[in-house]
Order: C-alpha cells, then sequence, then structure tokens
C-alpha cells in the first residue's frame, strides 16, 4: 500500500468537478478544496476528508480511498443542495480520471447523508470510493 497517490486523487477529482460543466451550472466557481475566509456562496461544494486502506495485490501496490464532499447551502430547502449533489455523482461516478501518478481503475458513490444546519441551511455529505494502483 501506498499514500502516495493521494494528493494526486485529490487534486485530479478538485480538477474534474472544477470542470464540469453540469456542477458549474450549479454552482459556478463555488468549488473548494480548501473553504476561504469571509463570506461564502450561497451554495457550494467542498472536499472534504478521507481514509485509506490498503487493496495491494501481486501484481501492484493499491489502495482504495473513501473520501467526502460535502455540498452546503444556507437556503431552507434540500432542492438546491440535491440538485448539486447529483450533478457532483454524476461528475464523478465512473469518471476516468487522469492521475499524477498511477492510475484509477474505479469509482463509486458510496453514501450521503442529507442535514438541517442550525442556522436554517441545509448539508449534504458524500462519500466516494476510489480503487488506485500503483502501476
Amino acid at each position: 500500500m501506498t499514500y502516495a497517490i493521494a494528493g494526486g486523487l485529490q487534486s485530479a477529482v478538485y480538477t474534474h468537478l472544477t470542470g464540469d460543466a453540469g456542477l458549474t451550472a450549479l454552482v459556478g466557481s463555488a468549488i473548494y478544496d480548501a473553504i476561504p475566509a469571509g463570506p461564502l456562496p450561497q451554495t457550494y461544494v467542498a472536499l472534504g476528508s478521507e481514509e485509506v486502506l490498503d487493496r495491494s495485490d501481486k501484481t501492484a501496490g493499491g489502495a482504495e480511498h473513501r473520501f467526502f464532499i460535502t455540498v452546503t447551502t444556507d437556503m431552507a430547502g434540500f432542492a438546491g443542495a440535491k440538485a448539486a449533489a447529483a450533478a457532483v455523482c454524476d461528475a464523478l461516478v465512473g469518471a476516468a480520471v487522469p492521475l499524477p501518478r498511477g492510475r484509477l481503475t474505479g469509482l463509486w458513490f458510496d453514501r450521503a447523508k442529507a442535514e438541517r444546519l442550525k442556522t436554517g441551511g441545509r448539508q449534504i455529505i458524500l462519500r466516494f470510493r476510489a480503487r488506485v494502483d500503483d502501476v
């Protein structure tokens, strides 16, 4: 197993999301690797934490990355957040995302949790699984 592909995977996912027309039609450029200081847009997407598991085999070192992407909105209803979350899924599930090191052999949606925030807004936390091989 190696964690060496993690940075490249995160960067590739971010680049893929920022280049997706369906998602940017909904949230514009409000797609963040790190949430900026100051006022935020009404709806935004942010890359989150990850957990990595060894998935090496006889042919290559490999890992399964379980990573989170969060859609947050200050709107009272879930419709806008769910539309953006669906666009994130459409952009990523099964995508051929090139990596600077190794290769992505699969990218899947794993689960989601939709929540009402105390501020009155909504948040959807999406979890994805990515299988990478270090070849």
